[in-house]
């Protein structure tokens, strides 16, 4: 009898929560068994929590895991920037964590270790590790999920984050097909923000020559920002909505995905640099993501 984790569960932990909570979720169609899946996915651009850089970060996404019948699974990424005028490997992550799915119970825990390359723009890239926990429940119309996460960045507090995530999955064509429309809230601190900002948005580029992007283009190149707060920093507020289409087609060993999302970012930062304060201009996000996954089973058969 097939057997599958929940889409939702997927989406939220392990390397696809981890660093982009746009990226497609994968499904095995037999879960008592162990098993190895490789993807290759791309992106159009990193978003978390609703945020995103001015400048776009669209990624491709290779990657291999390994999924082992007890419900342990681990999980290496690289994140290649295919932006026109930078490409190079802008992010290396490792996760590893425990996936389970008992009668209409599901969820798990995970840990993600986050390796951003010095120059990265990524909203995220001051993070530096971070611990996930989700547990849902199917009430056969709609399943609803709980979201926990603790953020580490590398200056400043640690962010926490919590979720709710509602959905439903149609199948179709012998559960070749999957549709699992979501919707989804996150609330949570906004350090990250802070530190991203200190080190990245506001003009201080990572990359020599680099042109600041603060919002509507107000810091131009060389511009030095040296001190960057955020008044909702350590304020726990609702961060961002999101409504997910993620599709899935399942033929023999592989697995072809595609996730459209929009998101709605809620309470915008107030930001105080060493010359101005001033609100941030939060905008609704339209971004995608598209993936290729192939497993095979390592369990022995007898």
């Amino acid at each position: 009898m097939k057997r599958y984790v929940p889409l939702s569960v997927i989406l939220c932990l392990g390397t696809l929560m981890g660093v982009f909570a746009q990226r497609t979720g994968k499904e095995k169609s037999d879960s008592e068994d162990s098993y190895v899946l490789m993807d290759i996915s791309h992106m159009n651009d990193a978003v978390f929590m609703g945020r995103r850089d001015s400048i776009a970060a669209p990624y491709l996404l290779p990657s291999i895991g390994y999924y082992d019948k007890s419900g342990l699974f681990v999980d290496a990424t690289v994140s290649y920037l295919t932006s026109s005028d930078k490409q190079r490997v802008d992010l290396f992550y490792l996760t590893g964590g425990y996936l389970f799915d008992s009668n209409n119970w599901s969820g798990g825990v995970s840990g993600t270790a986050y390796f951003y390359n010095e120059d990265s723009y990524n909203v995220q890239s001051e993070v530096v590790a971070d611990i996930t926990g989700l547990i849902g429940y199917d009430f056969k119309l709609l399943e609803l999920s709980v979201y926990a996460s603790s953020y580490f960045n590398k200056n400043s507090s640690p962010d926490m984050f919590l979720g709710l995530m509602a959905d439903h999955t149609f199948r179709a064509f012998d559960d070749h097909l999957l549709f699992a429309p979501r919707f989804s809230v996150y609330a949570g601190s906004q350090y990250f923000y802070e530190e991203y900002y200190t080190t990245s948005r506001l003009g201080n580029r990572k990359s020599s020559g680099g042109q600041g992007s603060g919002p509507g283009g107000s810091v131009g190149p060389g511009t030095e920002v040296t001190i960057v707060q955020i008044a909702e920093a350590s304020e726990f507020n609702v961060l961002n909505m999101e409504l997910g289409f993620p599709f899935q087609y399942h033929f023999d060993q592989f697995i072809l995905s595609l996730t459209p999302t929009w998101a709605f970012p809620q309470t915008p930062a107030t930001l105080t640099t060493d010359t101005e304060t001033f609100k941030e201009d939060l905008g609704n996000v339209f971004y995608w993501s598209v993936g290729l996954s192939y497993w095979f089973d390592t369990t022995k058969k007898k």
